[in-house]
């Protein structure tokens, strides 16, 4: 069973993933604030990590960073999951080393599910 860390702090949206993601074989840890989401990924080692931008605490693209800085997390595949489609967050995010960058509202929970799978390498 993969891990999947999502860093999004709408509550509404980590339950809905989750639910999705646990009928897919998947166990999810979920963190509300980009603190806490670099906490739980070194402590929980997950398989993937969703992450949003726009977080309390510590924003996406901080956590980012410091996820691809540190030595235990750096090879974890991270998904930036977003509201925010400026070419410049686009830019930023892949230069920082992410898998992919979806804006939400583009996306289907179907489609993102597909980009999970594909970075699980399933």
């Amino acid at each position: 069973m993969k891990k999947i860390l999502f860093i999004e702090d709408e509550s509404s949206l980590q339950k809905t993933f989750g639910d999705i993601l646990e009928k897919n074989n998947c166990k999810i840890v979920s963190a509300l604030d980009g603190e806490i989401g670099l906490r739980l990924s070194k402590s929980e080692k997950p398989d993937l990590i969703l992450l949003d931008i726009i977080l309390p605490k510590v924003n996406g693209l901080e956590v980012l960073k410091a996820l691809k800085e540190d030595g235990e997390t750096k090879d974890i595949p991270v998904i930036v999951l977003t509201n925010l489609d400026n070419i410049e967050n686009i830019n930023k995010v892949i230069e920082l080393g992410a898998t992919s960058y979806l804006v939400k509202t583009e996306y289907t929970i179907e489609e993102v599910m597909g980009k999970i799978k594909k970075a699980l390498g399933e």
